[in-house]
């Protein structure tokens, strides 16, 4: 869904300012009656009135990328707690499990036991 213009806003909130009550200004403009308070409390307490900005976050593994697919391929059943180890004492870099995890999943790595391994010996 897309954010509502800045144009639109300024309209809505006029409508409020001039004494429409939040529900008869929510019904005019088709909008909730939830969204019509959230923009007056944004612009009571920010002073702001266009729509929050999305920005796109850099991902705090994608320079250390290339070291961790280097450690899967070399162990490819390492555990997370052991990677993260390995992270903290090769690179000085204090990362969670779960940004490892998610590093994995967004790699197309999976960290798998030997399935014939074991098993094949026994």
């Amino acid at each position: 869904m897309k954010s509502y213009s800045k144009e639109f806003r300024r309209e809505v909130l006029a409508a409020c300012d001039a004494g429409g009550g939040t529900r008869a200004v929510a019904l005019r403009f088709e909008v909730s009656q939830s969204w019509i308070r959230r923009i007056k409390q944004v612009r009571r307490e920010r002073g702001q009135l266009a729509p929050k900005v999305t920005r796109d976050r850099q991902q705090t593994w994608k320079p250390y990328a290339a070291w961790i697919l280097a450690q899967l391929e070399q162990r490819p059943d390492i555990y997370l707690r052991e990677l993260q180890a390995a992270a903290l004492k090769e690179l000085a870099w204090e990362v969670s499990d779960v940004t490892l995890s998610r590093a994995c999943r967004a790699l197309r790595q999976t960290r798998k036991k030997d399935a014939g391994g074991d098993r094949a010996a026994a």
